[in-house]
């Protein structure tokens, strides 16, 4: 899953020079929170956001309950007073979940996606970054989700993976995540079908624990607290 395949390759610019009306304009009309700023030669220079403007602008222009006289005052303030230079990027070989983790550590709703010659190629957001996740996982098809605690030995998620087979049910995605006791992993598995009475029972049948996945969740976050 790379970021080239992810990403938007249509990518709206603005000029450094440009008022910072202008680009809250905008953002406005396209509806987005993210203006690169890049050079003659497409080479990335910087970016400037809607928290940018919002940090720039009084709240009575942000609300556009402004005077003529309070808009003139700050007529001449430019993209170049308030962007950030030489933006947090990403590569478009990297992988969605590089960009997952980058964007978790920087704290930022989007990387503007360049090539070795820092040209700009396209621009992941969050949003993108959700999307891809929902398509790979499958969860934007209807289906049930199960949470099963299993030991940490090898055989396991196999036990788990033919059972489900034998009953002719469709997969929608397997994750295998940690649990708070060291000798426990727990699988969720996202099944395509909401009929799973019977499945449910084979699993337990099997020796192994099911749990509800929001309880889980909660029980999960408490052992880190």
């Amino acid at each position: 899953m790379f970021v080239s395949n992810h990403m938007k390759k249509t990518v709206i610019t603005v000029d450094q020079d440009a008022s910072v009306f202008e680009a809250q304009q905008l953002m406005a009309e396209k509806q987005i929170r993210h203006l690169p700023i890049v050079d003659a030669e497409n080479r990335l220079l910087a970016i400037v956001t809607d928290r940018d403007i919002r940090s720039a602008l009084p709240y009575t222009l942000l609300k556009g309950s402004h005077t003529d006289e309070e808009k003139a005052g700050l007529i001449d303030l430019k993209v170049k007073n308030i962007m950030t230079l030489d933006p947090k990027s990403i590569s478009p070989m990297d992988t969605i979940q590089d960009a997952l983790l980058l964007i978790q550590q920087h704290k930022v709703g989007a990387f503007p996606v360049i090539n070795e010659k820092k040209e700009l190629m396209g621009i992941l957001s969050v949003r993108d970054l959700l999307s891809s996740f929902i398509n790979v996982l499958n969860i934007n098809e209807p289906g049930t989700l199960l949470c099963v605690l299993v030991e940490e030995k090898v055989g396991q998620l196999k036990k788990l993976v033919d059972t489900i087979t034998e009953e002719g049910i469709s997969f929608g995605s397997v994750l295998v995540n940690r649990h708070w006791e060291e000798d426990k992993r727990a699988v969720f598995i996202y099944l395509l079908t909401n009929n799973v009475v019977r499945v449910k029972k084979k699993i337990t049948a099997l020796g192994f624990s099911l749990l509800d996945p929001m309880s889980w969740y909660i029980d999960n976050l408490s052992q880190k607290e």
